[in-house]
């Protein structure tokens, strides 16, 4: 009876310790950001907006070093619609990808234009304002085209669309002097109005508020260039509740004035893609 009711004991612990094996394998130990954002699923405390704060108008710091502009705006706009605090993070532009896939912002939103090579990286929202990548020179400056930045010096924003809008046209590249990137569009500008740039390639939406400011008598924008494109908002592939919230909120604005009213006041008439 003895070593009957042992032979029993002995199988009850194998069992249970198979049993326990078994929970460990199914319950992996989660990662520290794991669960926080689940698809279908909208759960933030807040949102985390990565921006360029030298993109005026649509992001940048005003005389008191606060953070405005039109991107900016439809930030505060769409946190209020969406029930959850926007948090304004400057960043690195050439880096905006990466600081999205690492989890330190939640949005790429700040004249981000919409590429079918960033849309391998990142989903985008519905595209909200179009743009031209145009070419801007000093007034005198003897440039009226495209052709006619053969041997001369042309200055962009390193990793931005302008770049790539550059680089789209080989032809016309492939004929520059120099091309000279800079961490930002005003470190462009000024290397222009400095004379040892001859001609920048940037967003309209960027030049022409420049340009006013400076005053239109002192710069030229060609006719020509680089092309047309569309700004979107981009957020992680995954994070498709947060996606369909942002779209639902620009919906919104749209029916409601709010962006109508914002790009009134700062490009004097209603631009913003309905």
């Amino acid at each position: 009876m003895k070593k009957r009711m042992l032979s029993i004991c002995m199988a009850a612990m194998m069992v249970l310790g198979m049993a326990a094996c078994g929970t460990s394998q199914e319950q992996p130990e989660q990662s520290e950001n794991e669960g926080q954002q689940t698809t279908g699923e909208l759960n933030y405390d807040k949102i985390v907006v990565g921006l360029d704060d030298t993109f005026a108008p649509l992001g940048f710091r005003d005389e008191d070093g606060n953070l405005a502009g039109v991107d900016v705006e439809l930030m505060e706009a769409t946190g209020e619609i969406m029930g959850i605090p926007f948090e304004l993070q400057p960043i690195d532009w050439s880096m905006k990808e990466t600081e999205l896939a690492n989890n330190n912002i939640d949005m790429i939103w700040n004249g981000y234009t919409i590429t079918d090579e960033r849309k391998e990286k990142v989903a985008f929202s519905q595209p909200y304002l179009n743009n031209r990548q145009v070419v801007v020179t000093l007034a005198d400056s003897d440039i009226n085209t495209l052709a006619d930045l053969a041997d001369k010096s042309v200055a962009a924003q390193a990793e931005s669309s302008a770049i790539d809008a550059i680089h789209s046209k080989p032809e016309i590249a492939d004929t520059f002097a120099r091309l000279g990137e800079f961490e930002t569009n005003d470190q462009c500008l000024m290397d222009l109005e400095a004379g040892r740039t001859d001609a920048v390639v940037a967003d309209e939406v960027i030049i022409r508020y420049y340009v006013s400011k400076k005053g239109e008598e002192k710069y030229k924008i060609l006719e020509e260039d680089f092309g047309k494109e569309e700004y979107g908002i981009g957020v992680r592939k995954e994070d498709t509740a947060l996606l369909d919230a942002l779209n639902t909120a620009l919906d919104t604005l749209k029916e409601n004035g709010t962006t109508k009213e914002i790009s009134e006041k700062w490009f004097g008439s209603d631009i913003i893609m309905e």
